[in-house]
C-alpha cells in the first residue's frame, strides 16, 4: 500500500524511528504487549482518543474511522474524482467507495464517466 506523506510527518517518523531504535524488518509501531509485535488496532483507536482530547476536542467526535473517512470525503468534494478516491482507500469496486462517501449514484455515475482513468 502506498500513501502520501508530507515532509513534517516524514521528520517526525525518522525521528520516532531514531529515538525508537527501531530496525527495518521491525515495525514502525510496536506493541508494547507482549503477544502482539505491532500496535494494535485497539492500542490505536485509544491512542487517537487521547490526543483528540489533548487538543480539547471531544473524542466521540472523532475516530480512527472517522478520520480516514474525512479525508476522501475532502478529496472527493475537491477533485470530484471517484476513481483516485477508490485507490486512495484502497477499494476494488467503485460502488464501495460511492457507499462508503455516501454520494448519490446518478452524480457518481455521471462523474465516473466524466473521468478519465
Amino acid at each position: 500500500m502506498q500513501f502520501e506523506l508530507t515532509d513534517q510527518t516524514r521528520e517526525s517518523v525518522a525521528a520516532w524511528i531514531a529515538h525508537a531504535k527501531l530496525r527495518s524488518e521491525g515495525f514502525l509501531f510496536p506493541s508494547r504487549v507482549r503477544q502482539s509485535p505491532h500496535l494494535t488496532t485497539r492500542q490505536y483507536a485509544r491512542l487517537v482518543n487521547r490526543w483528540v482530547a489533548m487538543v480539547g476536542l471531544d473524542p466521540a467526535d472523532y475516530g480512527t474511522h472517522s478520520l480516514r473517512r474525512t479525508k476522501a470525503t475532502l478529496i472527493y468534494r475537491r477533485t470530484k474524482n471517484l476513481r483516485a478516491v477508490q485507490l486512495l482507500l484502497g477499494h476494488r469496486k467503485l460502488e464501495s467507495t460511492v457507499r462508503y462517501l455516501g454520494v448519490e449514484v446518478e452524480d457518481a455515475l455521471e462523474i465516473s464517466e466524466q473521468t478519465e482513468v
